[in-house]
């Protein structure tokens, strides 16, 4: 059984299908049609709903982290222990909530079809912000889409619902549903159940280990962004999950002298502070990547484990010379991570292993990353590259190159590292070393880009390295080439 707050309302489900979104949970089973599909694909934020759930503050007082998400991506085994909000919850005792009020005062709805997305981001950009930010608000709402309004009536909509915002019915309602959500916290393995399907929803890392082990065919579920599409896009049955949500040891980040290590069901979100504070380059990268949603959502270890090209995490990682940490019962074992991707979506995973932790090394100053995409915000790479040097009086004592998009894993670039390694840093071993890009990639050609667009860009891309490590000043990170 698993248990979680609709709104105020406590609800306990076991028997229901464990490959059901939240979003059809809503629609069908409740009749809450207000939140809306719009691509099933995590897009467009038609569907978005905001999640709450217990969070300890720097003091360690425990509070309700809200936090917006695809529910078309979110299955309901996912809800055990949290709060979810629908747009059905703002409206109370006649009176429309001030982020709804907002939109209609700023002329911030025509169609209407995209408008319960748009307040549902609205409101958790209320609850996580003190003032009216531009900046936060266009993150808030990148991953909102809209065809008709314009942008415009819905940012004055953000700024005026963020500006002086009265005290709603989940202010005053917060110590109880902060009761609440204690009262129901699980205290041992949750299960969905339909027959044929089976969620199993562990607490620990030893009982995850126990359950994969048991059940080997079992598909591992973090965010879920990446494989609830193979149930709305391709319409597969997954007969069994294990979500790896739940479980505290995966979810932390342990900040030593020499390293990070980074719980392989940590969000996106909660992974931004301290790899941007270490390396801004990585932060600025991961502010572009997907939509705030899916970064609430999706997790490390997901965007590794996944094993996609086109993932952005993964060759920053593999240039800062990062490890992971796969565990199979009792034993665990530290990989390298370019070591970990075999061939297109083929890992070195053996059967009931995870990953179960990311070790991120300190200390490279020269590191830089770079994402090319058709769009600034919420799009995938056509060429992800990142850079890691080690120079010493003018000579290169270390080369980690490593780039996404331009081969069938994530990779490093060996004749590129070849040429730079031992070499004087100066233009002249720049063009060397983009000429072995050349040798060491042979990239595809697809609708994102061709292939002489991407190796093209690749060489270029080091050459901006090299120009901003000359000179500075001048550094625009993680720039997008339309």
């Amino acid at each position: 059984m698993i248990q979680f707050l609709l709104n105020q309302e406590l609800r306990s489900e076991h028997a229901l299908d464990p490959n059901l979104t939240v979003l059809n949970y809503l629609r069908e089973h409740l009749g809450k049609s207000g939140t809306k599909e719009g691509c099933a694909s995590g897009d467009c934020g038609a569907c978005t709903v905001v999640v709450g759930e217990l969070h300890a503050d720097a003091q360690g007082i425990e509070q309700i982290r809200y936090r917006s998400l695809n529910s078309c991506l979110t299955f309901v085994s996912s809800l055990h222990g949290k709060q979810l909000i629908s747009v059905e919850d703002l409206k109370h005792q006649g009176q429309l909530h001030s982020v709804q009020q907002a939109m209609v005062e700023c002329h911030g709805s025509q169609c209407g079809f995209c408008t319960p997305g748009f307040v549902m981001s609205l409101f958790a950009l209320q609850k996580n912000s003190d003032a009216p930010d531009s900046q936060k608000a266009h993150e808030a709402l990148a991953g909102n889409l809209c065809r008709c309004t314009g942008y415009r009536p819905i940012l004055a909509a953000a700024e005026q619902a963020c500006c002086n915002k009265p005290q709603d019915q989940f202010d005053s309602r917060q110590a109880e549903t902060i009761a609440r959500l204690k009262a129901i916290a699980p205290t041992q393995t949750g299960e969905l159940n339909s027959g044929d399907k089976r969620c199993l929803v562990p607490l620990t890392v030893a009982d995850l280990a126990d359950l994969y082990d048991a059940y080997p065919q079992a598909r591992l579920l973090a965010g879920g962004t990446d494989l609830a599409l193979e149930v709305t896009q391709f319409h597969r049955t997954l007969p069994v999950m294990i979500y790896v949500g739940n479980i505290a040891e995966m979810k932390r980040i342990d900040d030593f002298d020499d390293r990070l290590e980074i719980g392989a069901a940590t969000a996106l979100s909660d992974c931004y502070s301290a790899l941007h504070h270490q390396y801004p380059d990585f932060g600025d990268l991961l502010h572009r990547f997907a939509s705030l949603q899916i970064r609430n959502q999706g997790t490390l270890g997901g965007n590794i484990g996944n094993a996609s090209p086109i993932g952005d995490s993964p060759p920053l990682l593999i240039a800062l010379g990062a490890q992971i940490v796969l565990c199979k019962g009792e034993t665990r074992r530290t990989l390298a991570l370019e070591d970990y991707f075999i061939d297109y979506r083929v890992t070195a995973r053996q059967d009931s292993e995870f990953i179960e932790k990311i070790i991120v090394p300190k200390g490279h100053t020269l590191f830089r990353a770079y994402k090319v995409s058709k769009r600034l915000d919420d799009d995938i790479s056509a060429v992800c590259a990142a850079f890691n040097l080690k120079i010493d009086n003018g000579v290169i004592r270390e080369a980690r190159v490593a780039f996404g998009g331009m081969a069938a894993t994530p990779k490093r670039a060996q004749h590129c590292e070849a040429v730079l390694t031992g070499a004087t840093w100066n233009a002249a071993t720049v063009e060397k070393a983009c000429a072995a890009l050349a040798e060491d990639f042979t990239p595809l050609s697809d609708f994102r880009a061709s292939k002489e667009y991407r190796l093209l860009s690749a060489q270029n891309l080091l050459r901006k390295y090299f120009i901003e490590l000359q000179t500075p000043h001048i550094e625009t990170r993680v720039t997008a080439y339309v």
